[in-house]
C-alpha cells in the first residue's frame, strides 16, 4: 500500500510503498528507547521527496543501520540497511505515516537485546 510520512516539523518528507500486515517491535537498547514500530520495505518502494539536507545519521553496534534523524525535530521517520541477502531496505517508522491506525496493527515483538 502507498503512504506518505514525516518527520515531526515536516523538513523530511517521503513516499512509500510498505505492507503493514507484518510490522515489528524491537527491544533491543536502541529500539526499546525509541518506540519505533517498523515496517521493512525494498529500496526501490521509498523515495525521499524533501529534507535530505536535513537529515543526520546514526549508527551503533554493528554499524549496518544507517538511523536517520530530521536535524530539526530529531525525529527518526526511516532507517536503512541491506538485509540478510544483500537486498538493499528501508525500515519505516509506521508511526511516522500519514493515515495509519497504530491501534489496528499487531506489531510481532523481536529479540534484538539477545543478537
Amino acid at each position: 500500500m502507498h503512504y506518505e510520512g514525516s518527520c515531526h516539523c515536516g523538513e523530511v518528507r517521503f513516499n512509500v510503498d510498505v505492507d503493514l500486515s507484518r510490522p515489528i517491535t524491537c527491544n533491543c537498547s536502541y529500539c526499546q528507547r525509541r518506540g519505533s514500530i517498523l515496517a521493512f520495505t525494498p529500496e526501490e518502494n521509498f523515495e525521499l521527496e524533501q529534507g535530505e539536507d536535513k537529515l543526520t545519521e546514526y549508527r551503533f553496534n554493528t554499524r549496518q543501520i544507517a538511523h536517520s534523524f530530521c536535524s530539526v525535530c530529531g525525529m527518526q521517520s526511516f532507517a536503512r540497511a541491506a538485509a540478510p541477502d544483500g537486498t538493499k531496505m528501508v525500515a519505516v517508522n509506521v508511526r511516522c505515516l500519514e493515515g495509519v491506525d497504530i491501534e489496528s496493527l499487531k506489531p510481532t515483538q523481536v529479540d534484538g537485546r539477545s543478537r
